[in-house]
């Protein structure tokens, strides 16, 4: 299958340079381009795309209002939205990541790393770089106040729905999702196989609504089952 990919950059140099690296690769194919949000979603639905390369500051509808609109749309279910940001500046991925994007890759990534990610993401698997993306998703909901206000008032499951109806092991288990351990990770953590890991994630994603794992993490964190500064599992 080759993996049909839109890029969606308000630099068209850079869009040149990234539909370059794609097209070079005989398994995927840049099939559009979008200089701002609106286009994107535009494009991403009239080229039928399976991941978006999505750069969060463009004039006029931005990246995230696009994330949106994208993974909102049941006719787009299939398309997987990866944010491109320069990680310490963009305090806006976190908004990102729960408007349904799958994860993020920053601007300054290897080549390999940036079709790494394309694959990943069109193969609906795990979170992109997941101990990264703990790292950002605490620092942003640090400056955030989480879903709390920032105070720690708020007990875990409250503000998220869905999180009550969780057994005690599939929050343990969205705890070290949360944490950026793996399937395999978690199966040897738990002493279980990572089949029954992927299981309860499966099951953690129907009961909250997640798309994917990145919208596992920041459930966790938001909820406050996980704060910033312990120990996933802890």
């Amino acid at each position: 299958m080759t993996i049909r990919v839109v890029l969606a950059d308000d630099q068209a140099l850079l869009r040149s340079a990234f539909r370059v690296l794609v097209d070079s690769e005989a398994d995927m194919r840049v099939v559009g381009e979008a200089s701002d949000g609106a286009e994107a979603v535009e494009v991403a639905r009239r080229r039928e795309a399976d991941v978006v390369l999505m750069d969060i500051r463009m004039p006029g509808t931005d990246g995230i209002v696009a994330t949106r609109e994208i993974c909102a749309d049941p006719a787009l279910a299939r398309v997987k939205v990866v944010i491109l940001t320069t990680f310490e500046q963009d305090a806006y991925v976190l908004r990102a990541l729960r408007a349904g994007a799958c994860g993020f890759l920053g601007k300054g990534a290897e080549p390999d790393e940036l079709l790494a990610a394309v694959r990943i993401a069109a193969a609906g698997d795990a979170l992109l770089s997941p101990s990264a993306t703990k790292g950002l998703i605490r620092r942003f909901l640090t400056h955030d106040g989480g879903a709390s206000g920032g105070d720690g008032s708020e007990g875990a499951g409250g503000g998220v729905p869905g999180l009550d109806a969780l057994t005690a092991r599939e929050r343990e288990v969205l705890s070290l999702v949360a944490g950026g351990l793996s399937n395999d990770e978690i199966a040897g953590r738990l002493t279980v196989s990572p089949l029954t890991v992927k299981t309860h994630v499966n099951r953690i994603m129907g009961k909250l609504g997640a798309r994917d794992r990145a919208q596992l993490v920041v459930a966790a964190y938001e909820s406050g089952l996980v704060r910033p500064g312990t120990r996933p599992g802890g």
